[in-house]
């Protein structure tokens, strides 16, 4: 009998995995899933099982500090997932198979002082360093004015691009341009990639609160809307580029946040096209569903009416500005986090 994933993935999605612990990524690529994602929280969450301190001890044996040991971590852990799905980005000539490298989120952290000029400086140096001799490796840039500065010089250099943190229209299309705009100073397009990451299921807890007079049909599917718009202005642009590997939406922040949602709420909304990067807990709770089947409605958008009320009502330049605010607070934390975690087990295997 089809699993659930079996059939999200026959309907058109490609599955990735929201994180990059080596024993989900096994689990779930068994499952179908055929790339995979990391961030701060994510590599704090291994880091702390105490799996890897061994390997940590050794890096602080050889002088390296808190922040460089965290990001050889980093890089040491998504390059295993890397090598697992090797093959499949080799079988697809670079269309799939990739584990996305999140560049430092404290860039945006409130205390930074750097212009956006600067930011965008340092993103591309990052970018190109973090990107070097890999590849199956994306690098996940956010939709900040520093990072949006940065796309079009880290695309010309051949850098894979996963462009992250995208709430909006507006931010889409600054992402999409200057990523294009990059990407045609190349030499040759044959191993130019890009995609785009969607948040979801955040804007419809942004709604709940903020737009508490959206009709019942409205409420809890401006999420998805914003999704399938972008989706299709996506393949609109670049329908007549002629490309050899397909530029596409991740659909991300595919996990619920209303207990009284479905666990595939947005993974069926959005199936058949493109990328869902799903969490381990997302994909655990769809595969339980049993005989669930799913079909392509990534196409398919609500009654007009819903879509006039959505319109109406929701200021999306103040979903932007509130989702993005908090999204930094998210971006930035856990990285802070992380070196903390790093300093106690510093102090934990120097004491031993």
């Amino acid at each position: 009998m089809t699993t659930p994933l079996e059939s999200l993935i026959a309907s058109g999605t490609k599955l990735w995995l929201d994180s990059i612990d080596p024993q989900l990524v096994a689990e779930n690529k068994a499952l179908g899933a055929t790339g995979a994602t990391s961030n701060p929280i994510i590599v704090s969450g291994i880091l702390g099982s105490g799996q890897f301190d061994d390997e940590m001890a050794g890096l602080m044996g050889e002088g390296l500090d808190d922040e460089a040991v965290a990001w050889e971590m980093t890089n040491r852990l998504v390059k295993r997932a890397q090598d697992e799905f090797a093959e499949i980005h080799a079988n697809t000539n670079g269309n799939d198979g990739y584990v996305s490298f999140e560049l430092d989120p404290l860039l945006e952290d409130t205390s930074c002082t750097l212009s956006v000029e600067e930011k965008a400086a340092k993103y591309v140096e990052l970018g190109k360093q973090w990107a070097a001799g890999h590849t199956n490796r994306m690098i996940k840039v956010p939709g900040t004015p520093g990072g949006l500065a940065a796309l079009e010089e880290l695309a010309a250099a051949g850098v894979t691009l996963n462009v992250t943190l995208l709430f909006s229209q507006r931010q889409y299309e600054i992402a999409r341009e200057n990523v294009w705009k990059g990407a045609k100073r190349r030499d040759s397009l044959d191993g130019f990639k890009s995609v785009y990451s969607i948040f979801v299921s955040r804007i419809d807890v942004y709604t709940k609160k903020q737009v508490p007079d959206l009709s019942e049909a409205a409420q809890g599917e401006v999420g998805i809307v914003n999704a399938k718009r972008l989706w299709q202005s996506n393949n609109q642009f670049w329908a007549d580029k002629n490309l050899p590997l397909q530029q596409e939406i991740i659909f991300a922040s595919t996990g619920t946040k209303d207990p009284a949602d479905s666990p595939d709420k947005y993974v069926a909304a959005l199936a058949g096209s493109d990328i869902q990067t799903n969490p381990p807990g997302t994909n655990t709770a769809v595969q339980a569903l049993g005989g669930k089947t799913f079909t392509r409605q990534v196409d398919q958008l609500p009654s007009p009416e819903v879509l006039a009320d959505i319109d109406a009502k929701v200021d999306f330049a103040k979903l932007e500005e509130v989702l993005m605010e908090e999204g930094l607070a998210k971006f930035a934390d856990p990285q802070k986090g992380l070196l903390k975690l790093i300093g106690e087990k510093r102090a934990a295997l120097q004491n031993a």
